[in-house]
């Protein structure tokens, strides 16, 4: 059987991931700790005539000018990032800039090998529709060359009748530019990164940009976050990854043109799979955690960037679970409770999707849960990148239905739809 429960609804809709998709990503020489060759091929460009600058560049854009936008805006600011260290004191300008931006860049097929581990919210333009009918936008985990993690972006329409339309993206993406950052030396503190109009959230990446999440960001829990004076904001906690660890971050947007991204802080913050309550409760932040790697646990917080490991209020009860049991998103308020969509980890490591339900008033108390999941690996949709997974990182409930976008085998993304009373029914 696909599922234990007769009462989902799988959307014949797979998101696969494509190598044609690209952005231009910095390159920077191998084995240059002291920027010896970096610096050693800025000369060499130097040392060319002005004729053959332009000839070379000429051939470079050619090459590259129908495969991004503005291919002469990412070179001028690729040299903008590498003039102090290459130039050595030189003064280049013109198309002797470009082209030294064009040598310390690099396309990257940033989904070539994986598009998986969704989450969905409400999108905040939700103009032109047709009557009950929303607009939402899905963040996806990009996997490309080197199991390197970045974000992407879909947007789509829930139409009336829970039919689910993908907007299809254009064939041009790009990376936002950092507009400001705070790091310091030790690599802590916030970057902010700005979309180009021109593209679309459908052809934005947010690549790895800091020491920090060198080796990917990943798994990225967005939730549409509603302040006491009913204001929204958009948040999303994700994985950095680089070779001296992981430590959660924050991703912060109004609009999803200008993005905020800032470490965690916090023994909750060095574990996995932390998911943000949609408000505050009784003034404070509230999180689900899973710091100890097995259990999940809820945290309270003054600040959106400290957060201590809290209490397990769900462990591994069932087969299916006895691994592992953690969120596959932020908590959904609901009128019986919070609802929390859980992968269990059994086993063969074979990852299935539950549901629990918390108290709405005390989420450390948990009401009921599902005996068996929802949603687990069948025969057709074990294969891939990692096997017998299925997993997502955030739903939404809209008309009593839970639009669920999930995870196959960390490879693809399909997409369920769940009538609410009958997966509470389910719950015991």
């Amino acid at each position: 059987m696909r599922t234990a429960a007769d009462f989902v609804t799988h959307v014949p809709l797979f998101l696969r991931p494509d190598p044609s998709r690209m952005v231009v990503r910095p390159y920077a020489p191998g084995a240059d700790p002291d920027h010896a060759r970096a610096v050693r091929i800025g000369r060499h460009i130097l040392d060319l005539s002005a004729a053959d600058v332009a000839l070379e560049l000429a051939r470079v854009t050619e090459d590259f000018a129908a495969r991004h936008l503005d291919v002469a805006d990412l070179f001028r600011r690729r040299f903008r990032d590498v003039a102090p260290i290459v130039l050595d004191g030189v003064s280049a300008g013109g198309n002797e800039a470009l082209l030294i931006g064009a040598y310390f860049s690099q396309e990257y097929t940033y989904e070539a090998a994986a598009l998986f581990n969704p989450s969905i919210v409400p999108h905040p333009d939700q103009t032109g529709l047709a009557g009950g009918a929303i607009r939402f936008v899905l963040s996806l985990r990009a996997v490309g060359e080197g199991h390197v993690s970045s974000i992407a972006f879909r947007t789509g329409v829930l139409a009336r009748d829970g039919s689910i339309m993908i907007d299809t993206p254009g064939p041009q993406a790009i990376v936002p530019r950092i507009a400001s950052s705070s790091l310091d030396a030790a690599s802590n503190g916030s970057i902010r990164m700005e979309r180009d109009d021109a593209y679309g959230l459908s052809e934005t990446v947010i690549f790895p940009s800091t020491p920090n999440q060198r080796n990917g960001i990943e798994d990225l829990r967005l939730v549409r976050f509603v302040d006491d004076d009913g204001s929204s904001t958009y948040l999303g906690t994700y994985t950095a990854y680089s070779s001296d660890g992981i430590n959660q971050e924050l991703l912060s947007t109004r609009d999803f043109r200008t993005f905020d991204m800032s470490p965690m802080r916090g023994t909750a913050a060095r574990g996995k799979g932390m998911a943000l309550f949609p408000r505050r409760l009784d003034g404070r932040y509230a999180m689900l955690g899973r710091h100890d790697n097995e259990t999940i646990s809820l945290s309270y917080s003054s600040s959106l960037y400290d957060w201590d490991a809290g209490a397990a209020i769900v462990a591994p009860r069932y087969p299916w679970e006895f691994v592992q049991i953690g969120n596959c998103g932020s908590p959904i308020e609901i009128a019986e409770g919070w609802l929390v969509i859980t992968h269990g980890v059994g086993a063969m490591r074979n990852y299935a999707l539950g549901a629990c339900l918390l108290d709405r008033r005390d989420p450390s108390k948990l009401l009921c849960r599902l005996a068996e999941p929802f949603i687990r690996p069948h025969a057709g949709e074990r294969a891939g990148y990692v096997p017998n997974v299925t997993y997502s990182c955030g739903a939404m409930v809209q008309d009593r239905t839970l639009i669920l976008p999930y995870a196959v085998a960390d490879s693809v993304t399909t997409f369920a739809t769940i009538p609410l009373d009958q997966l509470l029914a389910a719950m015991e």
